[in-house]
C-alpha cells in the first residue's frame, strides 16, 4: 500500500461513531494536520509516550496484533501509574513495508485493548523504515489527585500488583527454546488502569514496573529521599518461575523488565484497603517490604540472608540482552 492508502485503512479500521467521539471529547480526529480534543472542566491533561523497536522491545517475528496491543498497553500502564483515566492516543508507525494483512492484524490488536478502556485513536504519522511503533496516550486526572513517584515515607508499606519476573523468564525461554506457552506474559501485559484510579488519594507514591522492580523502585526512592527493604519470599511470582532455584527466581523478580505491574507505597493505616482494591480490580496485591529512612535497597530472605541480584534492571544505553 501507498502511505495514504495505509492511513485510510487505519482510519477505517479504528472507526469511531460520532456518538462515541462526542462522549470521548474528540472535536477533530484522524484526517487533519492535528487533532482537537475537549478537556472536561475540573480535570488536568495527562500525557505519556513510549516507543517500541523491533529486536529491543519485542522479539523478531512477534505478531502485529501483539505489537499493537503491547504498544498501547505500556502507555496505559503509565496512565495507571498516574491514577489517570485514559482517553486518546496518537500513533506513529514506521514500517519496512505496508502489507494489508499485517496492518489489519495490527489494527485488530490495537482495538482489542482500546475498546476495553475507551481509548480513541485521534491521529499520528506513518513512515517507511525499520519496524518501530511509537504511541502517545492522553488521559485525565482530577487536580491534585495524580499519583507520583515522590511521596514515599519511612514506615510505608511497599506493595506490588500481580506477579513479577514472568515476562523476563518468557523472553529467556524464547531465546533458548524458540517458544513458550506463557508468551502472553511478555506480549500482552495487563495495564492496571482501574487499580491506579482506586489508589488516588491513598498511595503515597506509585510507578509501573517496566525496567525491573529494583530499577523502578530506585526511581521512587531517589525522588522521595529514602530507602527500602524487601522480603524476598513475599515477591509474587507466576507459575513459569516455579521449579527455579531461589537465586534464579529472585533475579527474575527483582531485575526482570516488562512486567507493567504497579509498585506503590501505602501508609499502614490503609492496609485494610488492599483486600478491597484487590477484589474490586481483580488483581492480587502483595506487601513485599517497607520504606526506610536509610538510603538504598536491602533484599533479605525471611531468615535474614542478604541477596545481591546480578543486575538492577534494564538500561537502554548499555549492552543488554535483546528482546
Amino acid at each position: 500500500m501507498k502511505e495514504f492508502q495505509l492511513i485510510q485503512q487505519i482510519r477505517q479500521g479504528i472507526s469511531v461513531s460520532a456518538t462515541d467521539k462526542l462522549k470521548s471529547g474528540v472535536i477533530l480526529g484522524i484526517g487533519d494536520d492535528a487533532a482537537v480534543v475537549e478537556v472536561p472542566a475540573g480535570f488536568h491533561l495527562v500525557a505519556a509516550t513510549d516507543t517500541l523497536n523491533a529486536g529491543i522491545h519485542f522479539p523478531a517475528g512477534t505478531l502485529p496484533y501483539d505489537i499493537a496491543y503491547k504498544c498501547l498497553a505500556v502507555n496505559l500502564s503509565d496512565m495507571a501509574a498516574m491514577g489517570a483515566i485514559p482517553r486518546w492516543a496518537l500513533l506513529s508507525l514506521s514500517l519496512p513495508e505496508a502489507g494489508q494483512q499485517w496492518v489489519m492484524s495490527f489494527i485488530d490488536g490495537f482495538n482489542s485493548l482500546a475498546n476495553i478502556h475507551g481509548v480513541v485513536l485521534i491521529g499520528g504519522d506513518t513512515t517507511h523504515g525499520p519496524l518501530s511503533v511509537s504511541l502517545t496516550a492522553l488521559g485525565l486526572v482530577k487536580p491534585g489527585l495524580q499519583l507520583m513517584r515522590h511521596g514515599a515515607n519511612p514506615g510505608d508499606l511497599l506493595v506490588v500488583s500481580g506477579t513479577v519476573g514472568g515476562a523476563a523468564r518468557v523472553l529467556d525461554l524464547l531465546q533458548i527454546e524458540g517458544d513458550c506457552k506463557a508468551r502472553p506474559l511478555l506480549d500482552r501485559p495487563v495495564p492496571r488502569v482501574e487499580l491506579g484510579q482506586r489508589l488516588t488519594g491513598y498511595a503515597s507514591s506509585c510507578i509501573d514496573i517496566s525496567d525491573g522492580l529494583l530499577a523502578d523502585l530506585g526511581h521512587v526512592l531517589e525522588a522521595s529521599g529514602c530507602g527500602a527493604h524487601i522480603v524476598l519470599e513475599s515477591l509474587p511470582g507466576d507459575e513459569i518461575l516455579s521449579g527455579l532455584e531461589n537465586h534464579q527466581k529472585w533475579n527474575y523478580q527483582l531485575s526482570g523488565g516488562d512486567d507493567y505491574e504497579l509498585l506503590f507505597t501505602l501508609s499502614p493505616k490503609h492496609r485494610d484497603m488492599l483486600t478491597t482494591w484487590s477484589s474490586q480490580s481483580g488483581v492480587d496485591l502483595s506487601v513485599i517490604g517497607e520504606i526506610e529512612e536509610e538510603s538504598g535497597i536491602r533484599c533479605k530472605s525471611s531468615t535474614g540472608e542478604v541477596f545481591d541480584p546480578e543486575n538492577s534492571g534494564f538500561e537502554h544505553f548499555q549492552k543488554n540482552h535483546e528482546s
